[in-house]
């Protein structure tokens, strides 16, 4: 084979790769201690950037948030849809009044926060470690343009 056409194979090939794991699968490092025990602090995963193409995040979804531009990533799991009353008592999640079983959660502290109601185009996300105060978290309501997809 010619340099030549060496040369344009490793550029057609390199062009290739950035574009899938640019806009289809997007590598994650993963810091931090929020999604423990499901992501370990460390860890490494993909973000599937197609995953919400034709429908929505759903409950238990764990997803990629776009935080700070497009360096800063936040995995969290979305517990609760626009329309939806989500609250804690003593620790444990209730949507639309109804507890929430959350066999994902291992450590738990006994978070309290007063009902409140997911706007239009949002989603309400949360990770999964709560054996740390509530106010080291970050959590709440996500507008939906800033979720990059699907953690896998």
């Amino acid at each position: 084979m010619s340099l030549k056409l060496r040369l344009i194979r490793i550029a057609v090939i390199s062009t290739t790769a950035w574009l899938f794991f640019s806009y289809v699968l997007v590598p994650l490092k993963i810091q931090g201690k929020s999604m423990e025990p499901t992501y370990h602090d460390g860890g490494f995963g993909f973000c599937w950037r197609q995953r919400f193409l034709f429908s929505p995040p759903d409950y238990g979804d764990v997803i990629a948030i776009r935080f700070s531009g497009r360096s800063v990533v936040l995995l969290k799991r979305v517990v609760a849809l626009a329309g939806d009353t989500v609250e804690f008592r003593r620790g444990s999640l209730y949507v639309n009044g109804r507890q929430v079983g959350e066999p994902y959660v291992k450590y738990r502290l006994d978070w309290n926060l007063p009902p409140r109601t997911v706007k239009p185009g949002r989603v309400y996300v949360i990770g999964d470690n709560r054996g740390v105060p509530m106010s080291r978290h970050h959590f709440g309501q996500v507008n939906m343009q800033r979720i990059l997809g699907g953690v896998l």
